[in-house]
Formats: C-alpha cells, structure tokens, sequence
C-alpha cells in the first residue's frame, strides 16, 4: 500500500498529467467488448460458474440499473430516459423479474451476495411500494448476508426523510446523494436546482436513522464554475462532512452525450481554471482530514473504504472502490454491466431492445468479452496498481506461471520516466507507487494497458486526474 498523502500534489504536476485514460473499472475496458460475446456466451459463462465448487461459494455482487429521472441533467453522460410517467417503472420491474428468473435458471436460487448497488438514473425515481416490490424479488431469489454493502444512489431531490426511513426499512446501509455543485448559479446552468438546506437537512437524517456511510458526488469544470466559486462549495462540503466524497471532472462531449448540447460552451471553465479546482480540492480534503482513497475517491479515516485500503483490502468492479472481496458480478437491467468468472458482459442499451430479448427468453446481453490469458496477467497487475498500489514480481509469477521482468520487460522500461518523475519505485521485488504517485495511479496503470499502447486512442476516456 502506497503511503498516505501527506500535502497536496503541485499545479505543475497537474498539468503534466492532465491526459485522458481508463477509469479500470476493469481490465481490458468497457471500450473493448465486443458482440461475437452476447446472450449465448454469458449463459455458457454462468452455467460454468455453477459447475465450479471453487466459485459457487464465493458471495455475489448484485448491480441493478433504473433508467429512468423526471428531470434532464445538462452534464449527464448515463444512460437515463427522461419521463414524467411513473407507470414506466411498473413494467419495467416485471422485466426485470424475467431476467433474475433466467440467472437463477442458470445458477440457482438463493446464491449468496455480500454487495448490492443501485444505480441510474435516478433509482429513488420509484415509489415506495415499488422498491419494497423490486427488494422482496431479489431477496426471494438470493441470499442477502448480514454485514454487506448495501447502496443506492440517491437524487436529493425526490426523496425527504420518510423515505429514508423506508431505504433503511429495505436493508440499505450506504446512500449516494448527487450534489455536483452548492452554487446556485451552476446548478441553474445544468438544470438541477437543489437548495443546500435541502441536502444538508437529509444528511443529518440518514445520520440519525443509522446509515452506515454516506457518499457525495461532486463534479468539477462546469458550466459557470470558477474556481473561487468551487472553493465555496468544498467549505459547504467540509462543513456537512460526509463518510466518503466523490470528486468527479466534468468531460464536455456532446457529440456523444446529447444532454450536453445544451451546455451553453462559452460557460464552461479554461483547463487551468479546472487544474486550480481540482488542487483546491485536494487540499480542501486533504486539510480536513480526508484520506485520499484513490483515483477520484475521499473517505473519513474511520469509513469502511479508509480502513480497507490501510489494511491492502481494496477492490475495484464497476462501480468503482469497494470493500467487498473480489467476486462476480450480475449486472440487471438495461444497459448494466457484469462480470462472471473471466468474462464481461452488457445489457441492450435500449428498452425496445431489452424488453425484446426477454419477450424470447434470452438474456438481453448484446456484447461482452471473453478474457485471453494475456487479458488476465494484465488485469492483476493493473488491479494491484489500483487498489493496492504496488505489485509484487513473485505474486503474479506465481500465480500466472510468467517470468515478470521478461513479459513485461517494455512496461518496465516504460516505467523509468514515471520513476524519474517519482510517481513509482521500481526494485527487485516490485513497484510501489509514491505518495505522490498514488495521485496518478490511472496514468501508472496505463502502462500495462496492451490495447491502449496499440491504439492511443484515449480521447473518449475522463481526464486521469
């Protein structure tokens, strides 16, 4: 584990990595899947998984997908569908009911899982009944262990404290609120008008009704930030002092993501104005005493993320750091993700689509990808850079019967200049990344990305930093 950090990083190194790449939420990237690996394939997959006494008992992580918001958010790049009506959740949960039935079909019922996340969209955009609905299927088909990471991301502003009481109700332990910016100026350009009094009141709450952990996204390099005006908001932050934060920079690309088309471009802050937000961040929470997790990730010393990467316990899957031991992962709903044993996989991105392959009895999985072997020695060791931050040379010879310092001889070769910039160590025994180093660990991973030292294409990936 790389030492805690102990001052914020320079503008100048800032710059000097202010480059786009993976997030490695896995390795190879989402960007890599291909179709040849689809709703065939994912079946053969999680019928091996059952076969494997090895696999079968370790506890699943369960990710669930709600497309749908009232309200369209200029910035989001999610797949989201914008409706006022609610009586779309109501099919949409007999869908999702379908596909459950086809994996426990596959894998059998009551599996055990230790992680559940719901995502969007907005998830809270259901009603009450309809999440004690959704939660009351998924617990008839799996098996829920005391102690697991429960988490749903939360839109502040369609919920209050009564259905707080009913998240908890529901076994939830962890909440993401969305809150982006406390500037009224900018959540009017982004469309998401959310008064502070109104986040800060449903803190206190989910505090006082026992949450386990509560996380606030934060986005800088919006439209109509400056960085005076971010620094207020990250004294509002301080001040409401949640369990964990997640500082996210805001990539302009409306060519791909429609919603931003209407960000007015001239509101949108210069690339040293963003590099002055983010160092002020980073000393904001760093001042208050915030460990620095790693790539966009903040957590209180006593947070079950804190102490995971004290003790060398971090993971990574596709929603990010998780305390939780590496496992597989059902993705349900439209467009999720997965992973089972040394395959990934998606959903149809659209509902037509998705409705349509379980009308037919298949699961709606339209692309994915198998790993090769080269695929999983890498995936190791990037995992290890990302979540531990060293690797250790013998580790991975002898889990992947490879001689390190011959495969890899072209990354540690590339690894110099990074050393020389004292971002790693390089020594007979492995690579520690820095303190320092710790800040670009995306940018150390990268090295060890075969398909992106093929292409270069990094354009369509979040800055790394």
């Amino acid at each position: 584990m790389s030492a805690e950090i102990a001052a914020p990083v320079s503008d100048e190194l800032l710059r000097r990595y202010d480059i786009s790449g993976p997030r490695y939420t896995s390795y190879p990237t989402a960007d890599r899947f291909v179709e040849a690996f689809a709703a065939e394939e994912y079946a053969q997959a999680l019928t091996q998984r059952r076969s494997g006494p090895a696999a079968m008992a370790l506890p699943l992580s369960l990710y669930v997908h709600i497309p749908f918001c009232e309200s369209l958010c200029y910035y989001c790049a999610c797949n989201k569908i914008i409706t006022k009506h609610h009586d779309r959740a109501t099919e949409y949960l007999r869908y999702l009911e379908r596909e459950v039935e086809l994996h426990v079909d596959r894998i059998g019922r009551g599996q055990t899982v230790s992680q559940l996340h719901f995502g969007g969209g907005s998830p809270t955009f259901l009603s009450d009944d309809e999440l004690r609905t959704l939660m009351a299927m998924l617990r008839r088909n799996f098996h829920f262990i005391e102690g697991g990471e429960y988490s749903i991301e939360v839109d502040p502003r369609t919920i209050d404290e009564k259905r707080l009481d009913t998240l908890a109700e529901l076994g939830f332990n962890r909440l993401s609120f969305g809150v982006q910016d406390f500037d009224p100026a900018v959540q009017k350009a982004v469309h998401r008008i959310q008064p502070a009094e109104q986040v800060f009141s449903l803190v206190a709450a989910a505090r006082a009704k026992g949450f386990a952990s509560v996380n606030v996204d934060l986005i800088y390099g919006l439209p109509q930030q400056t960085p005076e005006s971010f620094e207020r908001t990250l004294a509002q932050v301080n001040q409401l002092r949640p369990d964990r934060i997640a500082l996210y920079a805001y990539a302009h690309l409306p060519e791909r993501f429609k919603p931003q088309r209407r960000i007015n471009i001239v509101e949108i802050p210069s690339g040293a104005s963003k590099i002055s937000m983010l160092s002020r961040s980073l000393a904001a929470f760093l001042s208050a005493g915030y460990v620095y997790v790693g790539m966009d990730h903040f957590a209180l010393p006593d947070d079950a993320l804190a102490v995971a990467k004290r003790q060398g316990r971090l993971h990574r899957n596709f929603q990010g750091y998780s305390t939780q031991p590496d496992c597989d992962l059902i993705a349900l709903g439209v467009s999720s993700i997965g992973r089972i044993g040394a395959t990934y996989s998606q959903n149809a991105k659209t509902l037509d689509e998705y409705y349509d392959a379980l009308n037919h009895g298949r699961f709606p999985v339209v692309r994915g990808l198998a790993l090769t072997r080269d695929d999983v020695v890498r995936r190791a060791v990037i995992m290890a850079l990302m979540c531990q931050g060293n690797v250790l040379f013998e580790s991975i010879e002898l889990a992947h019967l490879i001689d390190f310092k011959s495969y890899f001889a072209k990354e540690l070769e590339d690894l110099k200049l990074l050393e020389e910039q004292g971002l790693v160590v390089v020594d007979a025994q492995g690579i520690q990344v820095t303190a320092q180093g710790w800040f670009f660990v995306r940018g150390v991973a990268m090295v060890f990305d075969k398909y992106l030292q093929s292409d270069r294409t990094r354009a369509k990936f979040s800055k790394i930093i």
